[in-house]
Parts: C-alpha cells; structure tokens; sequence
C-alpha cells in the first residue's frame, strides 16, 4: 500500500456529539472506550462467523490484552477481533462519528437476531484517547483474505499519517497510546486495574492486564480480570442464594449479606436484565444512597442514575443492564425519552410486586425483615404515589406488643374502643408510662420512631379521609377515663384550681378526671397538632413563619390518686402550704418526665425538691 496524510474529515452535522465526547466529566473513561471498542471488534467477528461471512476457529480464545510499557511511557490495547483494512481506517477512523457498529450493523440488520449485542461505536469513543495522549497509533490487520496490516498514527487528533503495519502479523487491532505528561498516572497498574474494574469488570469478552518487563524471565498473569457472564444474564431458575449472595459480595465489597433481592429480566417492550438487593439498613441515619449500578452491554455507564432508576430505589443496591440506553447520554436526554420513563415504570413495578408476594407467600420472614426495609418503603410511598398505590396493603406496624399488623387490621381491631383513631409511640423509652397505661387497659399502639414517620402518617391521613393519628401521649382521656366514677364536679373544681395556682402558667391547659388507675396521679397530654407544627418548625429552623409554634401541654389530674385526694384535704391548711405546693410541682415534673426531657432549670427545681422530700421522709 502507499503511504498517505492528510486531514481528518470531521462532519459538520456531528460536531454536537464529538463535542460531547471531549468533554468527559471522568478522564479515565478513554480505557472504557478501547475496551468496549475491542469487545465490540471481538463481538463483529464472532457474527460474522455465525453468519457465514467469515472463516474462524471455532476454538479460539478471544479476547482482549491491556499493556502498560513504563519504558516508553505507553498503554497498549490489543484485541483479536475483526480488524480493518485501509479503507475501513479511512472511513471509520478518519472520518469522526461516522459509527463503525452503526454501519456494520445496517449491513447485516436483516441476517441478525433483534438483540443487538455490538457495543462500540467505533471512530467516535476513539477519540477520547486523545485527552491523554500526545500520539496514538493503531496497528490493524483485517479478517479478510490477502488483507494488508495498516498503521496509522496521529499527535493532534486533526492530521494522520497512514502506512502499513510492521506491527500486526494476526487479524485484529493494536492501539497504541504514548501518554502525555499529565497523564502519566495511567502508568501504575494499580490505577488501570482499578479503571477496568470500575467499567469493564463483567464485559463479555476476556480482559487481560500486565505491565511489561525487561526481565526474559517474566512470568505474565494468565487469568482475566474480568467475569464474562454476570449473574444477572442467567435465568433466575438457575441462580441459587448463595450465588446472589456472593455477587453482592463481589460487585459492592462488602461482608454483609442482604435481606432479599429481585432478580429483573425482560425481553419485551424493552432489554433490560439486572439484580437490585435490598440492604439492611441498621437505622435511620443510613437514609443514603445505595448504589445501583447501570450497564449498557455489559459496559459500566455510571452509579445512581436517577433519571433511569427512580430516586427512592437508589436506597437499595444492584445492576441494571439497559441496551436499549445509548452508552454515553446526557441527563436531558433521559428525562425526556418515553423509552426511559417505561424503563422507569417497569423497575418500580417489580418492586412492588416483589414485596406483594413476600408479604402473601412469605409472612414470616417478611416481618422479619419489616424493621429494616420500612424506611425504604415509606420514603418511596412519599416519592411516588403510584408504587403507594401497588404496595400500600402490603405495610405493616409494628405494635407495642411486638405484633405486626396492617392498618386495616388496627382499625378493626380497635373500632370499638375509638374508631378511625390510630394511637402511635415516637419514643418507647419517653413514653414507657403511657405504654404501661396502654397495656395494662388491653389497649393498642403502633411504633413509628423514624423521622420519616412524620411525613408518612400526614400520607396515610391524606390518603384515607376520616383517619386520624394521635400519638400515644396526644389524648387518653377519653379511653382511660373510670366512666363509673365521674367524681364530684366541686372537687374537680378545687384540684384544678389548686394545680392552676401552684404550677401556673408552666402548663397550658388543666383537666381533671377520673382515671382507672389509681397509681398515676397526673399524665401530660400533647395536643397532636401543635406537636406536628412544632416539629415542623424545628425541621425548619431558621424560617420565619410569622408565628410561634409551641406543643400545647394540657395536665390531666387524676381525682382518682390517693395522692390527689390527700393534696386536697391539706390545700386549706396554712401550715402545709408549702409541702402542697412542693408535691403539686413533683406531680407536675413527674407528669413531664414520662413525656420528655426536662430542660436544665426545671431539672435543677426537681432535684431540689427530690432532696428535699428525701429530708422530709428521714425526719419522720
């Protein structure tokens, strides 16, 4: 062949694109690039074997070598595939984006299946090599008989200079990359391994590393460092736990085990295979992104990609493996291509569909896991009305009695002591003494003790009109109260205004009434809206809302308590004043405690008055 240079002829009407791919968010990303290049080479050849269209051996190893010479400050991608001949170097290479796969693919569209499993696009994603090299040279040698091994060598990206190979004496393509001075980090292997693993760890073709010694000695590592067939490819008939548990190992680093996974495989309307695990999440605070990983062929594209996977499954782990998704795309294009929103749609929907059937097929276990999967479900219910929909018979309370029922099943449950009423706990440690109340009457709560639940339960009440929440400490009266003792009203009268005039206006509202259990002289009761304003509020800090939200406190004084009564006969005597009033405080404080933490003043009055009833009970 003769020796050529010229120019390379660049399409005005792709400018936009090659534009894109110099402007790389990740410098690494030129090894994604050849490699996907070389698979897709591999890849051509194999078709065109199967076709007919070429002779090869059917027991050759394919597959693609990754060298790094430190000497000449070079990295090397060779692969065995299909190669080029000069016209092809000419058409495919020197003439960016015009796409090598895309045309190779128009070319034998009718003789192949529908699956489309050429990766690369040739010409274009090449080019990248330039953002670390001051030369790149490829030596190439084409399947085809009599085919002539060619070079071609560039240091700009713009001027070329084309000859034959003294280099390629087999069929496929050598790229050579001299590295450039500021890219000298892609000469420890440490660093190319670690690209590879990141991008290409489950490419279909071998992917072998080494860097290259002047020792005769040398011994190379002969294994691939990659997997070529990725669990997610199998059937999930043929895939057991352990081997879903060792890629979750394997893929996110980890000791850990997960809870369950769902395994993704759909042909039609769309390709899209891939395996999302549910983690356990330990507590609230690990409310943070997963990692789902997202594929194209087998090719890493990128972590988290919300436009594809929505934002509330990105709590969990997994793959997804879309061909149907162009390799490098802009967010913009995601957010408006109908195929992505189905994409989209479809992965929600199996979800959902997973949890249904634990929920009805595996009962047991999916209230095992129900403490560490809620807060997932809660936040996608809050994010996406539609999986609320599919899922929303499927969430479970858990109850102060350690059960696990629907919220149908508690609003059955408990119709006949206050209907369409659903008594919750935030703190079970705080209100141990309303918990205790609870039980001791054959009374039921649920926990919610997540930030989140906040949010949830105004989602429940909005979406179930006449159903309300009230926290466990928001209004007892009404059930705790001894109907058959409503006591006599001037009395009432009398322990309230005794109260009103010790305490003041520490307390917003008094009531006295008639409690069954004698042992609880006083409880505090939280108006339930005035709560949720107040925690709003301090969710918001720093925002004016032009008014000043505070819990509403309301004393409920048990006419019950021997206590009480007590408190009562003495409120006349003058000589006892004192001693009333410091008991009156010590119910008070007593009342608060089982609700909340006092702050620092009022805990040091209570100390005070602890020591001094203690000096009191000694001098008798």
């Amino acid at each position: 062949m003769t020796n050529q240079k010229g120019s390379i002829s660049i399409h005005t009407e792709n400018i936009f694109p090659i534009i894109k791919k110099w402007l790389y968010s990740d410098k690494d990303i030129f090894i994604r690039e050849l490699i996907s290049n070389g698979c897709d080479a591999v890849n051509k050849y194999k078709k065109l074997i199967s076709l007919g269209e070429a002779q090869g051996n059917a027991d050759e190893h394919y597959k693609i070598k990754v060298s790094i010479d430190k000497e000449n400050s070079a990295l090397i991608f060779e692969d065995n595939g299909i190669g080029m001949t000069a016209e092809e170097v000419e058409k495919y290479i020197n003439q960016v984006a015009f796409s090598g796969a895309e045309d190779f693919f128009n070319t034998y569209k009718d003789k192949m299946n529908e699956e489309n499993d050429i990766i690369g696009h040739f010409g274009l994603g090449f080019y990248s090599s330039f953002m670390v090299s001051k030369k790149v040279q490829i030596d190439t040698l084409s399947y085809k008989e009599n085919a002539t091994p060619v070079r071609w060598v560039s240091e700009d990206g713009l001027e070329f200079e084309l000859t034959q190979s003294d280099n390629r004496e087999t069929r496929g393509t050598t790229i050579t990359l001299f590295l450039a001075d500021d890219s000298k980090e892609f000469l420890e292997e440490y660093t190319v391994r670690n690209i590879i693993d990141k991008y290409c760890s489950f490419l279909p073709v071998d992917i072998y590393l080494e860097t290259i010694k002047t020792e005769e000695d040398e011994v190379v590592d002969t294994t691939p460092i990659n997997d070529t067939n990725p669990l997610w490819l199998k059937a999930p008939k043929d895939c057991t736990d352990e081997e879903y548990k060792e890629f979750y190992r394997k893929v996110f680093k980890t000791f850990d085990e997960p809870l369950f996974w769902i395994h993704l495989n759909v042909d039609y309307p769309f390709n899209l295979k891939g395996i999302l695990y549910f983690p356990k999440l330990k507590n609230e605070f690990e409310l943070i992104e997963g990692k789902v990983k997202l594929y194209n062929n087998q090719v890493f594209v990128a972590d988290n990609i919300k436009e594809v996977i929505p934002e509330f499954l990105l709590l969990l782990k997994g793959v997804i493996d879309c061909p149907d998704l162009p390799l490098n795309v802009s967010r913009s294009f995601l957010q408006n291509d109908r195929d992505v929103s189905k994409i989209s749609k479809h992965i929600v929907k199996k979800v959902a569909d997973k949890l249904k059937s634990l929920y009805k097929n595996e009962r047991e276990n999916y209230e095992k896991f129900w403490d560490d999967i809620q807060v997932f479900i809660k936040f996608g219910c809050l994010k996406d009305e539609s999986f609320y929909d599919k899922v929303k018979d499927s969430i479970l309370f858990k109850t102060i009695n350690s059960q696990y029922i629907t919220l149908n099943d508690y609003l059955e449950n408990c119709k006949e002591k206050h209907e369409n009423k659903i008594f919750y706990v935030s703190n079970e440690e705080q209100q141990s003494q309303y918990i205790k109340l609870f039980k001791d009457y054959g009374l039921d709560a649920v926990i919610l003790d997540s930030t989140i639940d906040n949010h949830f339960i105004s989602m429940i009440e909005f979406k179930n009109q006449g159903v309300h929440f009230n926290r466990i400490d928001a209004d007892l009266s009404d059930i705790l109260k001894d109907n058959d003792n409503e006591g006599n009203k001037e009395i009432k009268t009398d322990i309230e205004n005794l109260f009103k005039d010790v305490i003041g206006d520490r307390i917003n509202n008094y009531s006295v009434e008639s409690l069954k259990s004698e042992d609880t002289p006083a409880i505090i009761l939280i108006s339930e809206q005035s709560r949720r304003m107040a925690e709003m509020r301090s969710q918001f800090a720093g925002m004016d809302f032009g008014m000043n939200f505070e819990e509403e406190k309301t004393l409920v004084i048990n006419d019950n308590s021997s206590i009480v009564k007590k408190l009562v006969l003495l409120k006349d005597d003058e000589t006892k004043k004192d001693k009333v009033s410091l008991i009156c405080n010590q119910i008070v404080d007593i009342a608060l405690l089982s609700n909340k933490e006092l702050d620092s003043k009022e805990l040091d009055e209570f100390i005070k008055r602890n020591n001094q009833l203690m000096s009191m009970v000694i001098s008798l």
